[in-house]
């Protein structure tokens, strides 16, 4: 059976010696893998640059009762990126969030108000010019309330992570004294994220860690974000 359907890539693996085996999170069936064949071509015909994280694509899948691996059959990038591709600190950005999503949503079922935040989020990321500084931190915030574990204060951010076992991991200043320092920032970013401002490069790393520990208590098995030591360093000061 052939469903037309949107899709946001997540990853993907190399699969033997020209095809990759993505992940994607599609509109009508949640996060699917497909095999697509003889995209690592080289020269020209090379479509590996449709499959880098958070992609946006217009596709049209095989779908099995049976589930598993399937494969696409058409696909197109339905949003091609203007500013992402040619800006260090957003691509950055944008790898280290795509982790955090191919980590955290794994249903194979329809959620529309999950998948339009993201496709949402995208969009607008790419279609900022200046000051999206804080867009990572507000799209955790925003992302963790579909998750089902959206805070409603930053007191309730600063409790859990510095009560919660290995908390001094999350930042290297006292713990409880510099946690409840980040209430009043995380509660501007909670509730009026277009005004929110974070003094400096130093602190907004700091609240990251946070937020990051934050998802650690919440998902199970979510681990140790890779990327996020590079997004840490290109953002640094």
């Amino acid at each position: 059976m052939l469903i037309k359907t949107r899709g946001i890539v997540l990853n993907f693996i190399k699969y033997r010696e020209t095809s990759i085996i993505a992940r994607v999170y599609t509109e009508q069936l949640g996060v699917q893998s497909y095999i697509v064949n003889s995209v690592r071509t080289k020269g020209k015909g090379s479509r590996i640059a449709l499959f880098q994280p958070f992609t946006l694509l217009d596709m049209v899948v095989y779908t099995s009762h049976k589930g598993g691996l399937t494969r696409i059959s058409e696909y197109k990038c339905a949003y091609p990126f203007s500013s992402i591709p040619f800006d260090i600190r957003k691509s950055s950005m944008l790898l280290f969030l795509s982790e955090v999503v191919s980590r955290t949503v794994k249903e194979e079922e329809e959620n529309p108000a999950l998948f339009h935040f993201l496709y949402q989020a995208i969009v607008a990321f790419d279609e900022i010019e200046e000051n999206f500084e804080n867009f990572h931190l507000v799209f955790l915030l925003q992302l963790s309330h579909h998750l089902g574990f959206g805070p409603t204060s930053g007191k309730e951010i600063v409790e859990q992570v510095a009560f919660s076992a290995n908390a001094q991991s999350a930042t290297s200043a006292p713990t409880v004294l510099a946690l409840q320092a980040y209430e009043e920032y995380f509660d501007m970013l909670l509730h009026d994220a277009a005004r929110a401002t974070i003094p400096n490069g130093r602190v907004r790393r700091e609240l990251l860690a946070v937020l990051v520990r934050y998802y650690q208590l919440h998902v199970d098995k979510l681990g140790e974000i890779k990327s996020l030591s590079i997004l840490s360093e290109v953002l640094a000061e």
